[in-house]
């Protein structure tokens, strides 16, 4: 069930950042960053092919170690790391791993990681079909809330609400007509700003999300959740979005994706996404 779980200039809605004496972020720094990657599944290595296209330095890491992503590191272009090492000197640490491994990543991780490193969290939770109940979510916990409160620092949520399929093979260049878009929420205008470049040089319009309490409106199952969608109708699907709605539609999945069947098109479930959730 791979498919469900990978769910040029944009305005900024978040009020525009403050530069302090210690910290300045411009055009140049957006466009060559150094960025971790921890996780090697579809939407990590994808992510690390497109970033590395765009120009970016980038560490890519699993849980095998510097070995155990050696392949996959020399397939892609990007060099291996652990994952200290793929948090240690860089701009970004994406971190495309499933969200209850959050938990297990190891303690301490991100003591020495400077506050103005950006922590950007693709994951979704799916209680029932891949994930254990955690109460905290099930009590209305945004996700990425509680995958801050794990590592312990702040985080961006981002390119969790898009299919594998879309993030891998439907980006555009910037102004494309029918360009899809990608929901990003967070709190820190600069961390915003370094996850919404990187939303558009993936090849996708970056539609802000909101705070990341808010980030529960691009959760699966919501309106904004993996239908492919322009950044004007993103927008509106986010502010379509009622709380507590979506776990009732989640919870009817499995049984939605057994009639779709084992060889389901990316567009067959796109368009089941978008009769459900709403």
């Amino acid at each position: 069930m791979g498919y469900l779980l990978f769910g040029g200039y944009f305005p900024l809605l978040h009020k525009a950042p403050k530069i302090t004496a210690d910290w300045t972020i411009n055009d140049t720094e957006l466009m060559n960053m150094k960025i971790g990657i921890i996780g090697t599944g579809n939407i990590g290595a994808t992510l690390a092919r497109k970033l590395l296209s765009a120009g970016h330095e980038v560490k890519i890491a699993n849980s095998g170690g510097v070995k155990g992503v050696q392949s996959v590191a020399d397939d892609i272009g990007a060099v291996p790391a652990d994952v200290h090492g793929a948090v240690d000197g860089v701009d970004v640490v994406v971190l495309a791993i499933p969200l209850p491994a959050m938990a297990s990543l190891p303690a301490g991780l991100f003591d020495g990681v400077p506050p103005q490193v950006t922590v950007i969290d693709t994951s979704n939770y799916y209680p029932g079909m891949r994930d254990a109940a955690i109460a905290q979510i099930d009590a209305g916990m945004a996700e990425s809330v509680w995958v801050s409160a794990q590592l312990g620092r702040p985080v961006v949520k981002a390119f969790n609400n898009v299919l594998a399929h879309t993030l891998a093979a439907l980006g555009q260049p910037a102004g494309t007509p029918g360009r899809l878009a990608i929901a990003v929420a967070g709190d820190d205008p600069m961390a915003m700003q370094a996850a919404m470049t990187l939303v558009e040089q993936a090849g996708f319009d970056a539609v802000d999300g909101g705070t990341l309490a808010q980030s529960w409106r691009q959760q699966p199952c919501t309106p904004a959740y993996c239908c492919d969608l322009e950044a004007p109708a993103m927008a509106r699907a986010l502010a379509a979005a009622v709380p507590g709605k979506a776990a009732a539609i989640r919870d009817r999945m499995p049984a939605q994706f057994a009639k779709l069947g084992a060889h389901a098109s990316h567009d067959d479930i796109v368009a089941m996404n978008r009769q459900l959730n709403v």
